[in-house]
């Protein structure tokens, strides 16, 4: 059983400026082990060559955890010096064999980062390392001062706080002077608040439930961004972008839905209301927009209603970022019973692939596993990734077109 995901790490200013791709070969693996070597290799291969780097993190930069079979040669590392930064895990024995592979690694334009230093005998790699890692859970913020100022010796090192659990990690991490910072605090929001309903903001939930209904009316959906005049411009400007090339201009939403097709205005639009229901970072957005394709992906390979599958993860995504629990948000929409039950209860087959789907993104894919095979689990997760990227860059480009 293989495991893959990412993580973003963040600047000083809050924004992404990389993701870290984890590959595990254990249900209850927290690091990559030696063991895991030649099955990590595995994803690596098909990661990099049937999705690619630019799809699954964009320009952004890519940390990728490697074991020694890799520092030292006994396995190849299958990507060029300029697709991603590699990690090496706190599990790695530093001996003269690791310290001449490095060197070569290096040689050959690899950029290095230690995870989860401490001193001892991964002091060796410091001169040789871009950036190194160090946790801020659980240790005392004694020590880890005293790792700072270790590291700080070297001048070419950028510090990244890890393992950012609560909001006082990551104030000391600032007061360090980390230079990136990574981990599950900086994924939720920070303000803890319930975010009021509005009259538009229950108008725009409507549309999103008919946009992800099974049988979608198009009339309706068309009436109901006619409603909203900020959709309705933001519709129309974006599908002008599209029709560039030619002669004709749109004039009315129902032109632009006749001449796009329902999926990929649908598309444009749910982009839209996620983004302007939750104020979602593109980072938030992108989890979300992930979690309601893998719930559709998933639901497909098992006969499920996919729709309704989508719907439920993008749903559960936009309550976690209003502040709000899924079944308060359920109450105010007019939802199918199935999709009510999963939202609110956790209930049916809907509720257990939410569930399930909601531990793979925590690092749990064993629930995840029971339904598919695991091997269809990390491609379902890759391409949902692939296509939130997509989705993200269309929405920058509208000349996009997102019906493939």
């Amino acid at each position: 059983m293989i495991h893959v995901g990412r993580q973003p790490i963040y600047d000083r200013a809050g924004d992404v400026v990389a993701y870290e791709l984890l590959f595990r070969d254990a249900v209850d693996a927290t690091a990559a082990s030696g063991s895991s070597a030649r099955a990590t290799s595995q994803v690596m291969v098909s990661a990099f060559t049937e999705f690619g780097l630019d799809q699954l993190v964009g320009t952004r930069a890519c940390f990728i955890n490697v074991t020694k079979e890799f520092l030292i040669g006994e396995l190849p590392v299958p990507f060029d010096s300029n697709q991603g930064v590699l990690e090496i895990i706190e599990t790695v024995e530093v001996d003269d064999a690791v310290v001449e592979g490095v060197n070569q690694l290096i040689e050959r334009g690899f950029t290095i980062a230690l995870d989860d230093f401490t001193p001892g005998p991964a002091e060796r790699l410091l001169g040789l390392a871009t950036y190194v890692k160090i946790n801020i859970m659980g240790v005392d913020p004694a020590v880890v001062a005293e790792r700072v100022q270790l590291v700080r010796r070297r001048s070419q090192i950028q510090l990244i706080a890890e393992r950012l659990e609560t909001e006082e990690d990551l104030q000391l991490a600032f007061s360090l002077g980390f230079d990136f910072f990574q981990g599950h605090v900086l994924g939720r929001p920070h303000v803890v608040s319930t975010a009021s309903l509005s009259p538009t903001r229950i108008n725009r939930l409507q549309l999103l439930t008919a946009l992800t209904a099974t049988d979608v009316d198009f009339d309706g959906v068309v009436s109901l961004i006619i409603r909203d005049p900020a959709v309705s411009y933001r519709v129309l400007q974006a599908t002008n972008a599209a029709a560039s090339g030619l002669r004709a201009r749109v004039s009315s939403v129902q032109q632009a839905a006749a001449m796009l097709g329902l999926e990929t205005v649908r598309q444009w639009v749910t982009l839209m209301l996620v983004s302007d229901l939750t104020e979602a970072t593109e980072e938030q957005l992108s989890m979300i927009m992930t979690r309601a394709r893998i719930c559709q992906t998933v639901a497909q390979n098992l006969s499920m209603p996919a729709d309704a599958a989508f719907t439920a993860g993008l749903l559960s995504g936009i309550a976690h970022l209003l502040g709000q629990s899924s079944a308060e948000l359920a109450s105010r929409l007019p939802l199918s019973q199935e999709i009510g039950m999963a939202l609110a209860e956790g209930a049916g087959p809907l509720g257990s692939l939410l569930a399930v789907v909601r531990e793979y993104e925590r690092g749990d894919p064993r629930g995840l596993a029971a339904l598919i095979n695991p091997d269809e689990a990390v491609k379902a997760y890759l391409n949902a990734v692939n296509w939130s990227n997509r989705l993200m860059n269309a929405a920058e480009t509208p000349q996009h077109n997102l019906q493939n």
